[in-house]
């Protein structure tokens, strides 16, 4: 058993290292080709930022594949299955459009066509759902077209979902992240726990995708000095999709039949995860409920359900009085509750102590949303190790001053023109502490 998880592991860690060291030299050259849009009436940053994050992750995602492909378990999966390379093809695909958007804003119905050919591509090369388990009555085998509608349907629906999640700084990385983890760890005990192969790439898939957000995490956390762009969103959320199609249309409940007792009860078994997976309301279920919401409420005005707006869930908790921070905090808190929930539940879906921990967390996070005001305080000897907005008044000015004092100040770089007020920092100077907000104030 430690051996896959090793090689799961070293895959992981490629995919950090290179989308973390790839970011910066992608930053540079997104201000270079000007990828930096205007602020927008909704959006929430105050200083123009560069997009094509997505280029990093995309490399991420090629590196992770290269790696598997040389590790003795994981090399496996390559020989038996096309699936990663009809991954690879997709990705790329809606990765060029993603690109091309950031840099020339496609129109909304492009980008559509954009995800369904991607989606097709996968189609073609075997990333499809063949079967769907039905509660009560077992698989349920679907003719060519039904199964490639249907994939292209779930692609379409999560990609979406991730995008439109995609508005507060690391919002849309670690949410999908966090509900990685937890698909990884159902992925895996399917795959290793029942010995069952035709798991081992959404296994792969997952490990792969949590890489990609947590190697671009670290510069994306607020305030971001870069932003994932649609080259971003889309290709994590096809990604996501991927994984989901893999394990929901390749692996066959009949497979399980002998460690839960028969064909219907291995599927109702597996349930709690396979419903999310044939329509991702768990997995992804705050990106969903947010595109739910967003295309009701656009529809309500007459608007186009592409039209962009100032009423996703981020924007409301924004508007109840919560900080940026704790706005991510509390989306990340539902995001995992609801996915580590369901996944728990498969596990041990006769456990009544499962429900009554997801209902107490429920009620912790409820009681979060009603308190925006409320600054959680540290203790004295672990003050230091938190942001100063959490330590005690006076000691946080003490620690200020001595701050100061200790460190000598450096000397004042010029700033090439054309480059001024990017958020973060220019691609060539150093990191503004005291950005100026009045250059380009929103109108929320």
């Amino acid at each position: 058993m430690g051996q896959p998880v090793r090689e799961y592991l070293l895959t992981l860690c490629v995919t950090v290292a290179v989308t973390y060291l790839l970011t910066g030299p992608v930053r540079k050259f997104a201000i270079a080709v000007g990828a930096m849009p205007e602020i927008r009436a909704r959006d929430v940053h105050r200083e123009p930022t560069p997009r094509l994050g997505g280029i990093a992750m995309f490399g991420g995602l090629c590196a992770g594949l290269l790696v598997a492909d040389h590790l003795q378990n994981l090399n496996g999966v390559f020989e038996l299955s096309n699936e990663p390379r009809a991954l690879l093809s997709g990705a790329a695909l809606i990765w060029l459009v993603g690109v091309l958007d950031d840099k020339f804003e496609l129109d909304a119905l492009i980008k559509l066509g954009a995800q369904m050919i991607s989606a097709g591509v996968m189609c073609m090369q075997g990333l499809t759902i063949l079967w769907i388990p039905v509660p009560g009555v077992g698989s349920v085998s679907l003719t060519p077209w039904q199964g490639n509608l249907l994939t292209v349907a779930l692609v379409v629906i999560t990609i979406n979902a991730v995008n439109f999640v995609d508005g507060l700084d690391g919002l849309a990385a670690g949410m999908v992240c966090i509900a990685t983890c937890a698909f990884f760890l159902y992925a895996y005990r399917i795959w290793f726990g029942y010995g069952i192969e035709a798991a081992a790439p959404a296994t792969l898939f997952a490990a792969i995708l949590m890489g990609m957000c947590l190697g671009f995490l670290p510069h994306n956390m607020h305030p971001a000095r870069i932003f994932m762009g649609d080259s971003g969103s889309m290709l994590i959320g096809l990604v996501l999709a991927a994984a989901a199609i893999s394990i929901t249309g390749q692996v066959d409940p009949d497979a399980m039949a002998l460690f839960a007792g028969g064909e219907r009860n291995a599927t109702h078994a597996m349930l709690p995860v396979f419903i999310p997976l044939i329509l991702p309301l768990t997995i992804i279920a705050i990106p969903m409920a947010d595109l739910v919401l967003a295309v009701v409420r656009r529809t309500w005005k007459g608007q186009s359900p592409f039209a962009a707006d100032r009423g996703h869930l981020h924007h409301r908790l924004l508007e109840l009085g919560h900080s940026h921070s704790r706005a991510v905090l509390i989306m990340y808190f539902w995001s995992g509750l609801i996915a580590f929930g369901a996944v728990a539940y498969s596990v041990h879906s006769t456990s009544m102590w499962i429900v009554l921990a997801i209902a107490g967390l429920s009620a912790v996070g409820l009681l979060l949303l009603l308190l925006p005001r409320f600054t959680p305080r540290t203790p004295q000897w672990a003050e230091r190790l938190v942001p100063p907005r959490y330590r005690h008044a006076e000691r946080a000015a003490e620690a200020a001053l001595l701050d100061a004092s200790a460190v000598e100040p450096e000397p004042v770089r010029p700033i090439a023109a054309g480059v001024a007020g990017v958020n973060g920092a220019t691609a060539v100077g150093p990191r503004s502490r005291f950005p100026d907000r009045r250059k380009a104030e929103s109108s929320r």
